[in-house]
């Protein structure tokens, strides 16, 4: 029996793996930081019996309450990724699974590889409707990626999506991959009447390094980027950096940043009430946003989310708020759920990459139904 995490996004250590019925693991911590709670690993046995893996540190990850009724993925070709019997028992995640092959991948989230996301900037590029641009390099020397898509003018809307500022996220680069899709689907009239109107900036993945390494929620220092973008800097956050310095160069008419939430078992946005500048219009603009995304699909929702911002009050190193108050424009942070939309339950799969693609695609049509009052 063999256990390995030695690959893009791997993240465990052995603590004891002698007997099928009672492996020990633990999650490791992100480089310079305190935070933890992504895993992904390869599990590799001929043993004719389930398998018990217990990851005994969850209860000083960086959110706990996350491992309530969550259930972890498992997948035997690293495409379909499905739920597995996961319990939360004496302060331990508990996985039990029967392997149907020698070897089965697990992991916190559907990942998404380094790979995956370099062919989504290049076959991105190779559509004709859009421009790879790199701003400059991470920390560990990989390209900061910006996806140009449309025809750039003066007239036309410049609408902001990045995602992944917080690696372990990976829900947040599927949403986008979906996105992506049908925005450079010549043949959708969602997709073709935004192009119309606006120019998309799209930067992928915020946070490459954290990913490849396996983190939950920093970059390569160990910096939580998000909460630099009041003042990031080349040294320790070159992704707010670069990425901050091109919208304050270009402008910015939407903003969305895409996130995965540990805790809740929904979809929802957080907005800028709480920006010293927010305003009726801006208000406006986000109840247009949100009822349109109400009607076009029910894995949104409103009732469930994070406690508003009192006024004046947000905090301005978030990407969202930043951006909300910088350029006076509608900007929300869109969060998906680690666990299952308990609105709209899959036993199988869960909240899953295939859901975040679907979602993305259909948040285009809210956005279209706000594009025309974005400026």
């Amino acid at each position: 029996m063999k256990i390995t995490c030695n690959f893009d996004s791997g993240n465990i250590d052995v603590i004891k793996a002698d007997s099928p019925a009672d492996i020990q693991l633990a999650i490791r911590k992100d480089n310079n930081s305190d935070f933890y709670q992504w895993f992904h690993f390869r599990l590799n046995s001929s043993s004719p019996e389930p398998h018990t893996l217990r990851i005994t540190n969850v209860k000083e990850s960086a959110y706990p309450g996350g491992w309530q009724d969550y259930q972890a993925v498992a997948s035997y070709d690293r495409e379909h990724w499905f739920r597995v019997d996961t319990h939360y028992i004496n302060d331990e995640l508990v996985i039990t699974h029967y392997p149907e092959a020698e070897s089965v991948y697990f992991a916190y989230f559907a990942p998404y590889s380094y790979e995956r996301h370099m062919d989504l900037l290049h076959q991105t590029q190779a559509s004709g409707l859009a421009q790879l641009l790199e701003l400059g390099e991470t920390l560990d020397g990989r390209d900061m990626s910006l996806l140009v898509v449309g025809e750039p003018s003066a007239t036309k809307k410049k609408i902001w999506i990045t995602a992944r500022q917080h690696p372990g996220e990976s829900m947040a680069e599927w949403f986008v991959e979906g996105l992506l899709d049908r925005l450079l689907d010549e043949d959708d009239a969602v997709a073709r009447r935004l192009l119309e109107e606006a120019v998309f900036y799209i930067v992928p993945n915020m946070n490459p390094d954290g990913s490849v390494r396996g983190h939950l929620r920093t970059n390569a220092a160990g910096v939580n980027l998000n909460r630099e973008w009041q003042t990031p800097s080349m040294a320790q956050s070159p992704e707010v950096y670069l990425v901050r310095q091109k919208m304050l160069e270009i402008g910015v008419d939407m903003f969305l940043d895409i996130h995965g939430d540990e805790n809740l078992p929904y979809n929802f946005v957080a907005g800028a009430e709480g920006v010293p500048s927010y305003d009726a219009r801006m208000q406006q603009l986000e109840q247009s946003f949100k009822q349109a995304l109400l009607a076009v699909t029910p894995e949104f929702q409103t009732e469930f989310g994070y406690e508003l911002d009192a006024p004046g009050q947000a905090n301005l190193t978030i990407a969202s708020t930043w951006v909300a108050e910088q350029f006076k424009c509608l900007s929300y942070t869109v969060e998906m759920p680690f666990k299952d939309n308990a609105n709209l339950p899959d036993a199988a799969y869960g909240w899953s990459d295939v859901r975040s693609m679907k979602f993305g695609a259909d948040t285009l049509v809210a956005v279209l139904a706000v594009v025309k009052q974005l400026r």
